[in-house]
């Protein structure tokens, strides 16, 4: 595979407590007023991200798993994975509270959906004054079943409620109810999934007057009343890689960019997801130069080995699936890859 900074056309969805902070501040490209999520990067069938640049353009994120595999993947991730891509990368505005709400646990999600399940973490680009989010049960509540009787009155009894700021990251492992708040604009890094149920609507009704439905008996199923969500207001460091989340199903660190900047990536055994959150930046990748702008979103090949960063100033959230590796599982490593390559 011949690596390069690759982009895709972004998919982008309307709902009900959408904005116009993805076409205002982020500059996707719509006329529409209530876009709630931009889906920069997805494996999610239906709505398959498609190749936007380069050699590749027009082909589907699957169709390069599948073409490429280990070279485009990394090898423990084409294992565990095959063709299909893990993650789900999003920007979301929430111009109005997203509903109450929790994801399924792999166990659930494959018994009932033939899914993954749905950790996730969000990334705090932006707020308006005050604007907050829920994570968790209020430590008290020690049963699910109070999720039967949710209404505007006990919502914030029942439910953990937090002020955020700009930098602030989140960490939702599934079983975790949760909700971003009015006037919240986030980067979410989850697994492909979009399984939700839920739990509270705020009492909305849509423009046909008809509410959204609830799936009370599957949220109880799916809430774990132990908090474990964790906030992370980490500061980066210049020309290096700051972790921000690390669990089984990806790692998120900050990376601000300054000046001209080498990243060696030879020995990561993963694809490299780079969404950037601030100022603007040009990534090369063997030769091949790609400018990146705030709201912008690239993939790098589990094939790069070095990447070519130059900014007067870039933020960006690096994610991957997968390890560093050992000099001893590279070189295996390698010769797995010369042998796709072959």
């Amino acid at each position: 595979m011949e690596a390069y900074p690759i982009k895709f056309e972004p998919i982008l969805k309307e709902k009900i407590w959408g904005g116009t902070k993805l076409k205002e501040v982020l500059n996707k490209k719509t006329t529409c007023d209530t876009v709630g999520e931009s889906w920069e990067i997805s494996g999610v069938e239906g709505s398959e991200s498609v190749v936007a640049n380069g050699k590749y353009s027009r082909m589907t994120i699957t169709q390069l798993g599948t073409a490429f595999e280990e070279q485009f993947l990394g090898v423990q991730n084409f294992k565990n994975f095959g063709n299909q891509f893990p993650l789900l990368i999003k920007f979301l505005d929430a111009s109005t509270n997203l509903s109450v709400q929790v994801h399924p646990d792999d166990e659930m999600a494959q018994k009932e959906h033939n899914s993954f399940g749905k950790t996730e973490m969000w990334y705090i680009m932006d707020h308006d004054e005050d604007a907050e989010i829920i994570v968790g049960l209020n430590e008290e509540i020690t049963s699910t079943e109070v999720l039967a009787a949710i209404n505007k009155d006990n919502v914030y009894d029942v439910f953990n409620a937090q002020k955020v700021a700009r930098g602030d990251a989140y960490f939702i492992p599934a079983g975790e109810v949760h909700a971003i708040g009015a006037g919240v604009l986030a980067a979410e890094i989850q697994q492909t999934s979009d399984i939700t149920y839920r739990v509270y609507d705020w009492d909305r009704k849509d423009s046909q007057g008809n509410t959204r439905e609830l799936h009370i008996d599957q949220a109880i199923k799916a809430t774990k009343t132990s908090p474990k969500s964790t906030k992370n207001s980490c500061v980066a460091r210049t020309n290096q890689s700051t972790e921000v989340v690390k669990c089984d199903f990806f790692t998120t660190n900050n990376l601000n960019v300054y000046g001209t900047f080498i990243k060696d990536y030879s020995n990561l055994d993963s694809f490299v997801i780079l969404m950037c959150t601030e100022g603007t930046a040009t990534i090369t990748v063997n030769h091949v130069t790609e400018v990146v702008t705030k709201g912008t979103t690239v993939l790098l090949p589990a094939s790069t080995r070095n990447a070519y960063f130059f900014s007067k100033g870039a933020q960006f959230l690096e994610v991957f699936v997968g390890d560093y590796l050992t000099p001893k599982s590279l070189f295996a490593c390698d010769k797995k890859r010369l042998a796709v390559a072959s």
